[in-house]
């Protein structure tokens, strides 16, 4: 069945139905009409599939996913127009740019913490570069893939985009196709094997990963500002966010402060009892609540730390003490448990971090100019943000994503457009000024060259004068 899809969708586009950007504008905007139309829907989806409610759907999914269509819709003629380069002297009269060009069928793997946000993304920037695109939602956030496989074909072509659901058999049955470029968000361990699958064919891949994002907090900074941003980026979708502060790093002196803040705001936040909050996600399933909640053995509980099976929920929690060797800090978290991990100040830090793989995203708190600048010029990460959490990801214009073990490749607004072209190199060569070619052909003299060398130089003169 994968193969005749693919199949499909490869005779589709083989056809030249993508080309015209109109047909791509159009694409879009029903798009467009999916999201606001069926909003309510995906709400829904979305609270069955986390506990999130309507303010945080819209808030981390619906929004992004809606600035990125009206960014591809009025900004494509222009992503999409051939691009002039600078020219060499064999090439001064020729026409020479870069044509960004579709790459054929792409193949999407979401994954469930944001199920449509981290598709349909992707999918805006390769319908904007004029692909075909195979959309695979995640299983586990069940009720978000099947509604995603009802609305798609009934906004989109259905001949040019497509979404198959299943579980591993179907993405492995999906992998052993030819795609030309598969655009991954998950694990770094799941990230291997599709890096693996994508080598029997040769085929590009994007992976956004994850990984272990930490976040030192300077002595030298407003710390309930801090803590408060912290505590906003870290809990919010239950800690399931792939670029969630991982972990605190600060001094051992401001420990306590760390902790007494982050429980204000939590009383802020989700007052007495976060269960009860309609802001407060919930963990996917059993099995991963199970993960997280074996990750706080060895561990000193310093806020939170109740939980409740039945409902998959795990509070809000901070660990103190934590030390490097502990489970914990092996595996990103990906739920609502924050460690704090106390170092000797900013060499330490810096070292700590750069003796692990390179994170997804990487935060300080500071108010001094030189740590910030040592922070960032003695690291390495896929994105950085200084006094805040979370927030380089809504910027468009940067690209987002990882280095190393945290992923590669980029996408967001025209990131996203190149990052699903080709840019062909292009020459246009007229038949003039033939002799200008002597030097290049057999028999090879000193004479051809001398003159050769003598027109290039009197060209060249009558261009700069």
């Amino acid at each position: 069945m994968e193969k005749q899809v693919v199949d499909g969708l490869r005779e589709v586009f083989q056809s030249g139905r993508s080309r015209p950007l109109q047909y791509r504008k159009q694409q879009l905007r029903a798009l467009h009409h999916l999201i606001s139309e069926r909003q309510a829907d995906i709400e829904q989806a979305l609270k069955q599939d986390l506990n999130r409610n309507t303010y945080n759907t819209s808030l981390f999914e619906l929004i992004s996913i809606e600035n990125d269509i009206k960014l591809a819709e009025s900004d494509m003629a222009d992503w999409a127009a051939p691009q002039p380069v600078k020219k060499n002297l064999n090439s001064a009269l020729d026409d020479v740019y870069i044509k960004p060009e579709p790459l054929g069928v792409v193949l999407i793997i979401g994954t469930w913490n944001y199920p449509w946000a981290m598709i349909l993304q992707p999918l805006v920037g390769a319908i904007a570069a004029g692909n075909a695109a195979v959309l695979k939602p995640s299983e586990l956030s069940e009720h978000s893939a099947r509604l995603m496989k009802e609305l798609l074909p009934l906004y989109l072509d259905k001949e040019m985009y497509q979404v198959v659901t299943g579980g591993v058999s179907e993405t492995q049955e999906l992998l052993k196709q030819r795609f030309d470029h598969i655009f991954y968000t998950g694990s770094s361990v799941v990230g291997k094997l599709v890096m693996e699958a994508a080598a029997h064919h040769l085929t590009p891949v994007t992976l956004e990963l994850g990984g272990k994002s930490p976040c030192y907090i300077d002595k030298n900074c407003d710390i309930a500002v801090a803590c408060r941003r912290i505590t906003w980026g870290k809990f919010a979708n239950c800690g399931q966010t792939c670029i969630a502060p991982d972990y605190i790093l600060c001094e051992p002196n401001i420990q306590d402060r760390i902790v007494e803040e982050i429980q204000k705001t939590l009383l802020e936040f989700y007052q007495k009892d976060p269960k009860s909050s309609p802001d407060y996600c919930r963990i996917i399933n059993t099995r991963h609540f199970d993960r997280v909640l074996a990750l706080m053995n060895e561990c000193t509980i310093a806020l939170g730390g109740e939980s409740d099976r039945s409902q998959c929920y795990i509070a809000p929690t901070v660990l103190g003490d934590v030390l490097p060797h502990f489970k914990i800090m092996q595996e990103e978290i990906f739920g609502p448990l924050l460690p704090i991990v106390t170092v000797n100040g900013l060499s330490e830090a810096i070292h700590f971090i750069n003796a692990r793989e390179k994170p997804l995203a990487l935060y300080v708190f500071s108010s001094d100019k030189t740590v910030i600048k040592r922070m960032l010029a003695e690291t390495t990460s896929g994105g950085v943000t200084v006094n805040d959490v979370l927030m380089h990801y809504t910027v468009d214009t940067l690209p987002f994503g990882g280095v190393g073990n945290s992923g590669m490749g980029r996408y967001h607004g025209r990131h996203t457009f190149n990052q699903l072209s080709h840019h062909r190199a292009c020459l246009i060569k007229s038949f003039a000024m033939e002799s200008l070619n002597d030097a290049r052909y057999p028999p090879l003299t000193a004479a051809r060259l001398r003159k050769t060398l003598w027109i290039c130089y009197l060209f060249l003169y009558f261009i700069l004068i």
